[in-house]
């Protein structure tokens, strides 16, 4: 049993709750001074702001995705500038990936996300590889890369937005995509993976460590029926397929 709480605990949290430093007493029954808005507690910048953990937990999650909305944005004004391949790589080295262009050096942000605005010029180049491995790539941030009609290589491991809503997505590519890495994408199921049967141009796919595919042996050797041309890596065969006990004597 709880023991009962004292009157200097409840006017101490009475206090917090109505957001004000002068009527907090300490157990001698002083009142702190106040402070400036600076000098507030975390305890009590949150419960000015919030009444519960639910809510809190919400707006946060609600400023988390904002974030992710704004990463992806249209680069549309870029294409009509600069055409689609540099809007493309503005949009991935943005995100903190890095672009190949053709007969060119991999280009990738410095340390604090700042790169050169160089391949600007290369209106005339096309790309041919993109390593997004990690970026807040989503639904919507797709339409910047599907305008690459020559990507050859696109990588999109660990991306944490990557679903099977987006595989959906890129069968614009299948004239010219021949590798594809989906490794570690936490929200990639075999239902996705059945819409890669457009990109019959195939020859390497990266299935590794998905944890949302439920049996990632069989969803393999599906996965090379349906691509007979293609290198698939993944899981071991027999992983996640069910043997039969042995039968005794």
């Amino acid at each position: 049993m709880a023991a009962p709480r004292t009157p200097q605990s409840l006017r101490l949290v009475a206090a917090i709750r109505n957001g004000s430093s002068r009527g907090i007493h300490g157990p001698g029954g002083a009142a702190t001074p106040e402070g400036s808005q600076k000098g507030k507690t975390l305890l009590q910048f949150l419960s000015d702001r919030f009444y519960d953990v639910e809510f809190m937990r919400e707006y946060f999650l609600q400023r988390q995705m904002l974030k992710v909305h704004q990463k992806n944005r249209s680069f549309a004004h870029l294409v009509q500038d600069y055409g689609p391949n540099a809007a493309g790589a503005c949009f991935i080295l943005k995100q903190g990936g890095t672009v190949k262009f053709q007969n060119k050096e991999w280009i990738r942000p410095n340390e604090r996300g700042h790169f050169r605005l160089e391949f600007l010029k290369f209106q005339g180049v096309p790309v041919e590889a993109v390593d997004a491995s990690g970026c807040a790539i989503n639904y919507e941030g797709l339409d910047n890369l599907l305008l690459l009609k020559e990507l050859q290589s696109l990588s999109l491991q660990h991306c944490p937005h990557v679903d099977d809503w987006c595989l959906s997505r890129l069968h614009p590519l299948a004239s010219s995509l021949q590798e594809l890495s989906l490794a570690g994408c936490p929200h990639i199921s075999e239902r996705g993976l059945a819409c890669l049967h457009h990109l019959q141009n195939l020859r390497r796919l990266d299935i590794s460590d998905l944890p949302a595919v439920s049996n990632p042996g069989l969803t393999q050797i599906l996965v090379e029926e349906m691509l007979p041309n293609c290198e698939v890596l993944g899981a071991g065969w027999a992983q996640g397929l069910k043997v039969e006990p042995e039968e005794q004597p």
